[in-house]
């Protein structure tokens, strides 16, 4: 984070600085909310002059006419939903400018965000969750120096939690080993808005946790969870890369990323006959509308819910018969 913001002393390092101390947000989160802010400067720059008579823009004087005149130049290049982010980047960032009083109102706020595409998440069958999880062995059995057979036996290990807990990359990648509790089979998670919750843990994610620490070493509680070879903590964009080169070992067509490990979980507890608020709570999602709009129903799953809920399907004619 340090790194973020060196030779920075304007209003963003200032947000960023916030987003990390008080927001608990993590790195890529703060590399995301920087990025998308530092391109609205260069926008200002290149269209507003006017607002850089001391060198950095004068915040003050940013209103929704010239947020709509960014929309306008975002909708060349952008997708919808990478627009709306980008909005929503603005509106927190002078909402927090306003509650400083370093501005006097906030001009994005009047700003309407584009309607995103909808799209179905990417979820895997059972079948293939399956076959993605045993794709590590594949290399393992390949294998024979100490430090590939570790990484090997730490990718089996990720592509277990994640399927298991449905853990966001973010909250995965932050875990140190004193999270865990094999005795219980849960681990504890920092989420979103720095809120706590408790996930149970399957008994192959723990088995291959535990194949992974006894590969490792004897690492101490305080210590990540999971690291590199450089001994440092993994990144979320490394467990991306991973997923991905085992999603071809697995010879899975689709695009599929840590997020999509989280889609499956939800969806394979629905399936099994889960409650969608239980799920809600695993995955840590404050409004249960999130989690219907996040899981992926298949038309037999529709079709037994609609069976047993309706009064005028046919599974309820047959039980009122009896």
């Amino acid at each position: 984070m340090e790194a973020l913001l060196k030779g920075q002393d304007d209003f963003i390092g200032q947000f960023i600085q916030y987003l990390s101390a008080e927001k608990n947000a993590s790195p890529h989160t703060c590399r995301c909310y920087q990025r998308d802010l530092e391109g609205f400067e260069i926008f200002l720059k290149s269209h507003e002059e006017d607002l850089f008579v001391s060198g950095k823009p004068e915040w003050e004087k940013v209103d929704r006419i010239i947020i709509r005149k960014y929309l306008s130049v975002l909708h060349r290049k952008n997708k919808k939903s990478s627009i709306a982010r980008k909005i929503s980047t603005l509106r927190s960032f002078f909402r927090y400018l306003t509650r400083e009083k370093l501005v006097s109102f906030n001009p994005a706020k009047a700003v309407s965000t584009p309607k995103a595409e909808k799209t179905l998440p990417t979820t895997l069958t059972v079948d293939e969750a399956f076959r993605l999880m045993e794709s590590s062995d594949t290399r393992l059995r390949k294998v024979s120096e100490a430090e590939a057979k570790k990484s090997a036996l730490r990718d089996r290990a990720i592509l277990e939690l994640l399927y298991s807990s449905g853990l966001r990359v973010g909250e995965l990648v932050a875990l140190n080993l004193k999270h865990l509790d094999f005795n219980l089979g849960i681990v504890r998670v920092m989420g979103k808005g720095r809120k706590e919750r408790i996930v149970p843990i399957g008994e192959k994610a723990i088995e291959a946790i535990k194949k992974y620490l006894d590969q490792r070493g004897d690492p101490e509680g305080g210590e990540p969870l999971f690291i590199n070879l450089r001994g440092g903590r993994l990144t979320s964009r490394s467990v991306g890369r991973l997923i991905k080169k085992y999603t071809r070992v697995s010879n899975i067509v689709r695009k599929v990323s840590p997020h999509s490990l989280r889609h499956s979980f939800a969806t394979h507890l629905l399936d099994a006959g889960a409650d969608i608020r239980e799920i809600q709570e695993m995955l840590g999602h404050a409004s249960l509308s999130t989690t219907q709009k996040y899981i992926h129903l298949s038309p037999g799953k529709l079709m037994e819910v609609y069976d047993k809920a309706h009064p005028r399907s046919f599974r309820s004619k047959v039980k009122g018969k009896g």
